[in-house]
């Protein structure tokens, strides 16, 4: 009877040592795949101080961070860590190459989210960011709690689009989804994250009208506080780089924007 006893104690030991295993291993699977997926941001800023401060910030927020001083060294750092970089947040004033350059240089190669910092906050600017590709605009000095906000749902709005990935068609332009390729006649149209996420929204809405504020939601987010003629200016940019399909892209005066195709 006691061996029987101790026998019945030495599997229930074994079970649960394998129960504890098994659960331990979750917990680092877990923590494993939330490791692989934390998300580097890119700060590009002259200001020593403001590098610093960004940086401290956005660690403390589980993000990686890279860092450059100036325009020249942004591309070289760029170049080489490209895939490595989730978001880049650009001051537009640095020495070498101005922000404005930087955006543009990089819009020739990826389409990486990029926010741009200025202490500037002309119309002009704003405008002028949308139109070389900038995503988002942040006037100096920054509000910290404003900027990680922007940044979370920017990251909330590319994570949801991810997970719902499929391809569209009309008259001969296509738009794949899984890898962002947007085609006219099987010519490719590179496009800025924002030009091709209303794309995506007019096109999945074939034959409806969406109103400015429904763009500016989607694609934005409600934490965004820009006015409406972003979106416009976005689309005049989306019409001129969709060349003759441009024209299919029709505006309902006073309401919003409808894919006609």
């Amino acid at each position: 009877m006691l061996q029987n006893e101790e026998l019945f104690v030495t599997i229930l030991s074994t079970l649960e040592l394998s129960v504890w295993t098994g659960i331990f291993i979750s917990v680092i699977n877990k923590v494993g795949c939330f490791i692989l997926e934390k998300k580097t941001v890119f700060v590009i800023d002259d200001e020593f101080k403001i590098r610093v401060l960004l940086k401290d910030l956005l660690e403390n927020e589980g993000f990686n961070v890279v860092e450059a001083e100036d325009g020249k060294q942004a591309l070289a750092i760029f170049q080489s860590l490209e895939k490595e970089i989730d978001l880049v947040l650009l001051d537009v004033m640095l020495p070498y190459y101005d922000g404005w350059t930087v955006c543009r240089e990089i819009r020739k190669v990826s389409d990486v989210p990029v926010i741009m910092l200025t202490a500037r906050s002309e119309d002009f600017d704003e405008v002028h960011g949308f139109e070389i590709g900038a995503d988002d605009y942040v006037i100096k000095p920054v509000k910290l709690a404003a900027l990680i906000a922007r940044i979370n749902a920017l990251f909330r709005r590319i994570d949801k689009h991810t997970n719902e990935k499929k391809r569209l068609f009309s008259d001969g332009l296509e738009i794949d989804d899984a890898s962002h390729v947007v085609t006219v006649d099987q010519e490719e149209i590179i496009l800025s994250p924002k030009e091709y996420a209303l794309l995506y929204i007019l096109v999945e809405n074939k034959g409806r009208v969406v109103s400015r504020e429904e763009l500016m939601n989607q694609v934005w987010g409600y934490e965004y506080f820009g006015g409406l003629r972003t979106v416009d200016t976005h689309i005049n940019r989306l019409r001129i780089k969709l060349g003759k399909k441009g024209s299919a892209i029709t505006t309902i005066r006073g309401f919003g924007y409808r894919f006609e195709g």
